[in-house]
């Protein structure tokens, strides 16, 4: 599925602090789940990194990925994208993530993997547009970044990536490659 567009610029992926579904293994899509401790000095630690100068900070309108921002960019506007919501699990929200279904599979009352790779395409294509040569930096969901793979590196969603460590997707070539910014 990596034949998507590329994006017209790099950007900036960073899945919010440890959530406490995290920590319980806890599957939590839509469902808004707070910040542990761990996640919160997690964000903070972001803010002690050294950024690029001109940057453009969206969010996804998740409290945890809100959070993230706030701490992690304090003082620092950022703009809040329905497009960065993580994956709509249906019924499988609130279950250990033991009883996860497969990726491909579309879970009742939930969204499908299909859908949700059109709507982080049209996402991140929209907010590189429109961050007139600032660096986006999305804080989101590993579904998103797990998206974003499909789309435009290996074609593999990969394992889950770490909680708030930012990966820079950077164009070579007719693919992005993603590393640690």
């Amino acid at each position: 599925m990596n034949s998507a567009p590329l994006p017209p610029q790099r950007f900036c992926l960073i899945r919010h602090g440890e959530t406490t579904a995290n920590a319980d293994a806890i599957i939590a899509g839509v469902t808004d789940v707070p910040l542990t401790r761990l996640g919160r000095d997690q964000a903070r630690a972001l803010s002690q990194r050294t950024w690029p100068k001109q940057i453009a900070i969206y969010a996804s309108p998740m409290s945890r990925a809100q959070h993230t921002a706030r701490l992690a960019f304090p003082n620092q506007h950022f703009t809040l994208h329905d497009g960065l919501r993580e994956r709509h699990w249906g019924v499988f929200e609130g279950r250990p993530l033991t009883e996860q279904p497969l990726r491909e599979d579309t879970p009742d009352q939930g969204e499908g993997w299909t859908d949700m790779i059109i709507r982080v395409q049209t996402a991140i294509t929209e907010i590189c547009a429109a961050s007139q040569g600032r660096l986006p930096v999305l804080v989101c969901h590993s579904g998103i970044i797990r998206a974003a793979r499909i789309l435009w590196t290996t074609g593999d969603a990969g394992q889950r990536p770490p909680n708030a460590t930012p990966l820079l997707f950077e164009q070579t070539d007719r693919k992005m490659m993603e590393k640690p910014l």
